[in-house]
């Protein structure tokens, strides 16, 4: 890069001024946020929805479902993207400074709703036998099984799954940028490239930043998952025999004695 001149100085100033991101990084940015958060938004309870409804008991339920995650999921994003977007311009009155919005988010909704529904089927299968077997033998129904038992343990183990999948979600904001003229982040630097002349740092400023963007996004959730797996733990203190003497007195009616009889 030194011998290609792409570290000389004049290169890498424009990015120790306010314009350089006010102007383009940070509303690029800003845009690049709210089409990963609004995906994440929908994506995460549909692809629960989806997932769950491939464990139907019901076929009229499992098939289709199962119909549109399969299909979904074998389309490439971007097309996706494009064909949402192609949509939006001939069935819908979205404006057209909106439809790249709409299309990026219903592109990304669509493909990973898909595969999230395969994260949640495949973390709900994994769960031993025996909380379902334990479950059916206090009288509890398919749904109470479902919400109460099954799924709040397989979000945990899901949890690494989920994350990669929403980081995917971020990245995959920049395809709208290139092929829709969507103002995120990657887009708003190629405006930013042609002003200052700087296309390899400004490329390497905004790799930069979608790496601490991720890099927080996996942090909050780490941090997430040790938080949902230390409140699992028993928290209670242990008992002695005495105590499991008096517990069983109380229930039968009547405090324990310590001549081990009772009043």
């Amino acid at each position: 890069m030194d011998d290609k001149g792409q570290l000389e100085w004049s290169l890498w100033k424009p990015f120790t001024t306010s314009e350089a991101w006010t102007t383009y990084l940070l509303p690029g940015l800003a845009d690049t946020l709210k089409a990963a958060a609004l995906a994440m938004v929908i994506a995460l309870p549909l692809g629960a929805v989806l997932g769950i409804a491939r464990l139907s008991d019901h076929r009229w339920v499992r098939i289709p479902a199962g119909a549109v995650v399969e299909f979904f999921r074998a389309i490439p994003v971007l097309l996706l993207m494009l064909f949402a977007n192609e949509f939006f311009a001939r069935s819908t009155g979205v404006s057209s400074e909106d439809r790249p919005l709409y299309a990026v988010v219903t592109g990304l909704v669509l493909y990973n709703a898909s595969v999230l529904a395969e994260v949640v089927r495949a973390g709900i299968l994994a769960l031993p036998k025996g909380q379902t077997e334990a479950a059916q033998a206090i009288g509890l129904r398919k749904s109470q099984t479902m919400a109460g038992i099954l799924l709040p343990q397989a979000v945990t183990a899901m949890l690494p799954a989920i994350v990669s999948q929403l980081v995917v979600i971020v990245k995959d904001t920049a395809l709208g940028g290139v092929m829709l003229g969507f103002t995120e982040l990657l887009n708003s630097r190629g405006t930013l490239a042609a002003n200052y002349a700087n296309v390899i740092p400004s490329f390497i400023v905004v790799a930069i930043i979608f790496i601490v963007l991720n890099f927080i996004l996996t942090s909050f959730a780490s941090w997430l998952e040790g938080r949902l797996r230390r409140s699992k733990r028993s928290t209670g203190a242990v008992l002695g025999v005495e105590d499991v003497d008096d517990l069983n007195a109380a229930e039968v009616g009547g405090p324990h004695k310590a001549d081990g009889g009772t009043v």
